[in-house]
């Protein structure tokens, strides 16, 4: 399980793996015993943690899921991304099921897709005053998907989204596609020591370079055969992943 720090948040200096559950399946049952089978995968493998979303289903069979996957208990943080980026229900599952964190699509920036953040609701649950997260928050800053506005500034962007999330998730522009090294430079850049996590794209080719960057992952295709999330994440290639990981944190 991810370590913490003295504050009780997720630390992040062990470069920690985040494995992607879609809930695909033919019918609930099915999306809902094939995500247990996942996430026994996941620890067997030695991925941290991981993230129950509603790729490409609908919101009602992630919320319905939550509880009988956390009925089990693993050495994994578990966490939550109800999409497109409904962070006030992110909020409300996390807290009613004692969830370790969640991701948000975007935490700062303007786009010209999506619902701007209400921030008295969003600082008042983040509790930014204290400086402690109740909820630890995974966060993208000029995510895949989203097309920052005209005059968007990454530099302020990205310093706005440090102060509202424990991480920043930095993207490529698609599911499943490589996170461009170049990006996650210019992200390191600016965040400083902030952590910062690779959002998609991450493989056996490219863990090693990338996470010698960055502070850890969020990987979901990469473990299914062809990408496709619709099916069944494979052994072999959670512990080829998890191997490259390995060998990048005794760096």
């Amino acid at each position: 399980m991810i370590p913490r720090d003295k504050f009780g948040r997720l630390s992040f200096k062990t470069k920690p793996i985040f494995g992607m559950i879609h809930l695909s399946g033919n019918t609930e049952k099915e999306a809902i015993q094939r995500a247990n089978e996942e996430l026994d995968i996941y620890e067997e493998g030695g991925v941290d943690g991981a993230i129950l979303e509603n790729y490409c289903v609908e919101e009602g069979r992630l919320i319905r899921a939550i509880k009988p996957l956390k009925e089990k208990s693993r050495n994994l943080v578990l966490g939550v991304n109800v999409l497109p980026n409904e962070y006030v229900l992110a909020f409300e599952l996390a807290k009613m099921y004692h969830l370790d964190f969640i991701q948000l699509d975007y935490v700062a920036g303007k786009y010209t897709s999506g619902s701007p953040i209400n921030k008295e609701f969003y600082e008042k649950a983040i509790g930014t005053t204290n400086a402690i997260l109740p909820i630890a928050v995974l966060g993208g800053v000029w995510p895949k998907y989203y097309n920052p506005v005209v005059g968007s500034s990454l530099e302020k962007d990205l310093k706005y989204g440090m102060k509202m999330a424990d991480a920043i998730v930095v993207t490529g522009e698609r599911t499943g596609e490589e996170t461009p090294m170049e990006k996650i430079l210019r992200f390191r850049e600016i965040a400083g020591d902030f952590p910062l996590i690779i959002g998609a794209g991450l493989t056996v080719q490219n863990a090693r370079q990338q996470l010698e960057v960055a502070d850890g992952a969020i990987v979901g295709s990469y473990f299914k055969p062809e990408g496709d999330i619709s099916k069944m994440v494979e052994r072999h290639r959670v512990m080829a992943l998890m191997d490259v990981v390995n060998a990048a944190r005794l760096k």
